[in-house]
């Protein structure tokens, strides 16, 4: 009995551990992450050879990484084209955070503009006798 008790409390923890929103984002991130890499190896590829292929082709390497130190130089073009995407994307996020941030702002304090118009309105016209 003990050690059913356990089981679910294990299973319980698990649980609320899995659905918390931080881990399947980061699980999220991990995934997407991975597949961005192929990409920003590929552009990276491709930049590299139209870039470097005359001083390649005068070295008599093939690629890059056949170079001494190809190898730390293609990690740090992976990582600075990696860097430059997330900084642009992490950007554009708050941008479009700020707009929103400006949009609930503005909400409320037109809701408050318009309500003490109305009560000017509604003073006025009992001023009036109307």
């Amino acid at each position: 009995m003990a050690y059913r008790r356990k089981i679910t409390n294990v299973l319980h923890d698990f649980t609320e551990f899995i659905n918390r929103g931080n881990v399947v984002d980061l699980a999220v991130a991990v995934v997407v992450g991975g597949a961005f890499s192929k990409v920003v190896d590929a552009l990276v590829k491709l930049v590299t050879i139209a870039a470097m292929d005359p001083l390649l082709r005068k070295l008599k390497v093939e690629t890059l990484s056949d170079l001494p130190g190809g190898s730390l130089l293609v990690a740090i073009i992976n990582f600075l084209v990696i860097a430059f995407v997330v900084f642009i994307v992490v950007r554009a996020i708050e941008r479009f955070k700020r707009k929103q941030e400006v949009k609930a702002v503005a909400g409320p304090n037109t809701q408050q503009q318009l309500a003490e118009a109305v009560e000017r309105l509604a003073i006025a016209l009992e001023s009036r006798e109307l």
